[in-house]
């Protein structure tokens, strides 16, 4: 058991029947009144982001994770495959297991998949992905009334907001975590 005072950014625990990850939290002591924690919580199945406050002495039963290195596969009838890289079983995924994680997977991709007592619970993509560019309205010189952003769709299917001398075929670095344009990749 962990109390709140144990609390770190990335610490998984379970909670109300489901597992979070601690995304950010602040002990509070005010003027008046007894002290508490703040909270947010990220449900690791959902992806749902919370705000909770505790008690000093509230207790938690701390979720271990484990997280193993994969590849991803391919797609097939909905389902999502994957291998593991080291014992090389292989296993499938819809994509309401996968959330948004969809959007960023090409095959071959190396990753990590999230298993919880046995049972895969999420993928941990990689912080940046390259992606193709692979519809998208040409730019045009001095067109900056609408921020200098147009839109891109990825050849995964991600739409994203990108500079305006971004063309089709152009491979851009994409922020999985905010699902931004990072940079274009250099020829």
């Amino acid at each position: 058991m962990i109390s709140t005072s144990d609390f770190r950014t990335g610490l998984t625990i379970e909670f109300e029947g489901g597992i979070y990850t601690i995304v950010d939290f602040q002990h509070v002591k005010p003027g008046k009144g007894a002290a508490f924690v703040r909270t947010k919580l990220k449900n690791i199945e959902t992806g749902a982001v919370t705000e909770r406050t505790f008690n000093p002495r509230d207790k938690f039963e701390q979720a271990h994770i484990d997280r193993r290195p994969t590849q991803y596969l391919y797609e097939s009838d909905g389902m999502w495959n994957f291998m593991d890289s080291e014992d090389f079983n292989q296993y499938a995924l819809t994509a309401d297991e996968l959330g948004d994680a969809v959007k960023y997977l090409k095959e071959n991709m190396e990753l990590h998949l999230q298993f919880y007592k046995g049972k895969v619970i999420g993928v941990d993509l990689p912080v940046i992905v390259e992606l193709e560019v692979v519809e998208t309205e040409p730019g045009i010189k001095g067109d900056t009334a609408s921020g200098g952003s147009k839109t891109a769709v990825m050849d995964t299917g991600l739409v994203v907001q990108v500079p305006l001398f971004i063309n089709v075929g152009d491979v851009l670095r994409i922020d999985t975590r905010t699902g931004n344009y990072s940079e274009r990749v250099k020829e």
